[in-house]
């Protein structure tokens, strides 16, 4: 792929297994080679600070919290040739037209994200984001019960797993969430709520 042609680029996983960073690693080599960058993330994660996305490790770049995804194009620099968006699983469905739109306008875009949300389950417009995607690494982090690969996120409510009609969408780190392989992965009343369905 030249470098030039606009291109989707995807990095998803669970939560602890590196997205950011390797966000933020595509991000700083495109800045070393002195191409225009611009990144973006959704208003909701304020976990580090509200104007930088910042991995677990403490890695940290600068970026422009926006509350929804067309506020990307609208807030898009006529300079800028790559365009990174972190934790892209909070933003509206209309995230997937826009980082098409800007591939189509030749822009590189690097987008990371979970790809399931705390049920094991396609997170927001992550499908779509995945079927549309020129390039896509699924990182895995470790398991906090067995160390095996993990590719779940474990939410967890005063130590016990959350239950599947938990809300969704919860911002946070280590405090709520582990890092799980399918076999220690828990989700209380996922079968029933599934049935019913």
């Amino acid at each position: 792929m030249k470098l030039s042609d606009g291109h989707i680029e995807i990095v998803c996983g669970s939560m602890f297994s590196g997205k950011t960073e390797e966000l933020i690693r595509r991000v700083r080599r495109a800045i070393i080679a002195r191409q225009p960058v611009q990144v973006f993330k959704p208003q909701i994660d304020d976990r580090y600070g509200i104007s930088s996305v910042t991995s677990h490790n403490g890695q940290k770049v600068e970026a422009v919290p926006v509350a929804r995804a067309q506020d990307i194009l609208r807030l898009l620099e006529a300079h800028t040739t790559v365009v990174a968006v972190d934790e892209v699983q909070f933003f509206d469905h209309d995230i997937v037209r826009v980082v098409q739109t800007l591939a189509d306008r030749q822009l590189r875009v690097v987008c990371a994200g979970l790809d399931m949300d705390f049920r094991g389950e396609p997170f927001g417009p992550m499908p779509h984001l995945l079927s549309v995607a020129e390039e896509i690494l699924k990182l895995t982090a470790i398991c906090t019960v067995c160390g095996n690969p993990a590719t779940r996120t474990q939410r967890l409510v005063n130590n016990n797993p959350a239950y599947y009609d938990d809300p969704v969408i919860m911002v946070g780190a280590q405090e709520h969430y582990e890092a799980r392989c399918r076999h220690h992965h828990l989700v209380p009343r996922r079968e029933q709520e599934i049935a019913l369905k």
